[in-house]
């Protein structure tokens, strides 16, 4: 289906949709439309508005009075959950919301047991369904494997299957990818394609504005609650899309420096754990952004673990100034002076109930420790006040729970832990995943900003473009193994996102 003009008929209008929340306007005036089978991204800032667009259009909240949503020529003044479902409204949310307890099966069919709660769940209806669902994806899971055992990319099929069962017609993605390889990505995005092929609408929510230019057929920019405009996707860039969520211009530039002469700070000398990676060798020197860019598989993430002692290596050895050391533990890598920020910052980077302040103190109890092994109250906030400061942290207050802060801002508490215990070296694992294109650019900022006062920072990411426009060095790990080492600058973004795709 070509792109939808002004001329098409839309199966779902919005005009004039405001919202607003004490003293805030979440939604102003918002007119938007999609077509049958249209993929149409939706893309702003956290706070832009995208949360609160999809809530009123999946029943969650009613918009103020004067807006109306029209559906197959229907006008509504709101939608109850109810009635959105029943009209084909699906929302996948981020956190997939499915039941890790329950098979693939039952996470698919879970509508059916639902519509008649007082009876036996209709196990070979859901049987029927849940195949049925995975087929038109052309897609196979284990019906009967639990949820819970799935990979992350795996669940969101789950999720996708389970709103096709529920005879979806637009399907709302809320950031499906920012869990995902490059790999996974490629093939969620084939998944669209094919729900699309189907007649079905897909509104694709992403921060990743890469897969937002390659997928969508129109893309709609909000900004502080306002439309600042649809665009066809074949007209916009990365740049331009940035420029218009922001108001200003965020374009990438290469930031590599010439580090040969200065001293190594981490050596890793054919590091090898068996099934996971081998033979890996390679230098940080002091002050030296090394970027390391891999697949689904390569092995980032397993020789991170090995580097912070959390796996043993089976062969070789790693050197931290110039001197061996055995990390048999995080402990002993701190102690070395070696920091690592996970990739999965909500289960490993930040506790999101507990304070900024608790969370930025934790590891380094032992040193704001009086002589009773108490912890004052005053060190500890002058150290979260401290960071939070340095770090550009927004929050009201050190004692708020850190999950009322934006992706970004927790991404930034997660750096201050880290950096608290001032480490040599810093291993960022995926340091931008879920994070909106400011918070992003800010993050990357603060880390250019760390290499240039001497920390020595090795950065892991399946994006091309954060390793490419951030770091001195790029190393290229496939299946275990470093296959490759470019210079941004020396070779261009393209030639290194072919080596890696390839």
């Amino acid at each position: 289906m070509n792109s939808p003009s002004a001329g098409d008929a839309s199966l779902l209008t919005l005009t004039t949709i405001s919202k607003q929340f004490g003293g805030t306007r979440a939604l102003d005036a918002i007119n938007w439309s999609i077509a049958a089978g249209e993929v149409h991204c939706l893309v702003g800032e956290n706070g832009s508005g995208k949360s609160t667009l999809i809530k009123i259009l999946s029943g969650v909240h009613a918009p103020d009075a004067g807006g109306s949503i029209t559906i197959d020529g229907t006008t509504h003044a709101r939608l109850t959950p109810q009635q959105a479902r029943t009209l084909g409204i699906q929302v996948i949310f981020q956190d997939l919301s499915l039941f890790p307890n329950l098979t693939v099966e039952e996470n698919i069919g879970i509508g059916l047991e639902l519509s008649a709660p007082l009876k036996l769940p209709p196990r070979a209806e859901m049987h029927k369904v849940a195949n049925a669902a995975l087929e038109r994806l052309d897609t196979q899971l284990p019906l009967d494997l639990l949820v819970g055992r799935l990979s992350v990319a795996q669940r969101q099929i789950v999720a996708i299957c389970r709103g096709i069962a529920s005879n979806a017609r637009v399907l709302f993605m809320d950031e499906p990818t920012a869990s995902l390889t490059r790999h996974e990505v490629d093939l969620l995005l084939a998944t669209v394609r094919r729900l699309k092929a189907q007649g079905i609408s897909i509104v694709f929510v992403s921060h990743r504005l890469e897969e937002v230019t390659e997928i969508a057929e129109r893309i709609t920019v909000l900004r502080d609650g306002k439309k600042v405009g649809t665009f066809p996707a074949r007209e916009m860039d990365d740049n331009r899309i940035a420029e218009l969520m922001t108001g200003e211009s965020l374009e990438n530039k290469v930031s590599a420096r010439p580090v040969d002469e200065r001293k190594p700070v981490l050596e890793v000398r054919g590091a090898t754990r068996v099934g996971e990676f081998e033979d890996v060798s390679f230098t940080i020197r002091e002050g030296e952004i090394l970027g390391l860019i891999g697949l689904l598989g390569a092995g980032r993430t397993e020789l991170a673990l090995s580097l912070f002692g959390m796996t043993k290596l089976d062969r070789g050895e790693i050197l931290v100034g110039g001197n061996p050391v055995r990390l048999r533990s995080n402990k002993a890598a701190i102690s070395a002076g070696i920091a690592y920020a996970s990739e999965d910052r909500l289960a490993l980077g930040v506790n999101l109930r507990q304070s900024i302040a608790d969370n930025i103190a934790i590891t380094v109890l032992k040193s704001l420790s009086d002589r009773f092994g108490m912890v004052p109250f005053r060190r500890r906030a002058a150290l979260a006040k401290s960071w939070v400061e340095q770090l550009k942290i927004r929050a009201a207050s050190i004692e708020d729970a850190s999950q009322t802060l934006s992706g970004g801002n927790q991404q930034r508490v997660v750096l201050a832990k880290w950096l608290a215990t001032n480490p040599k070296v810093l291993i960022l694992d995926g340091p931008t995943i879920g994070v909106d294109i400011r918070n992003k650019a800010g993050i990357h900022a603060l880390i250019r900003s760390l290499a240039r006062e001497g920390m020595s920072i090795l950065l892991i990411s399946d994006e091309v473009p954060e390793v490419y426009f951030n770091s001195d060095r790029v190393l290229h790990m496939r299946q275990g193994r470093i296959v490759g080492e470019f210079l941004p600058g020396s070779v261009a973004e393209a030639q290194l996102s072919e080596a890696v795709h390839a």
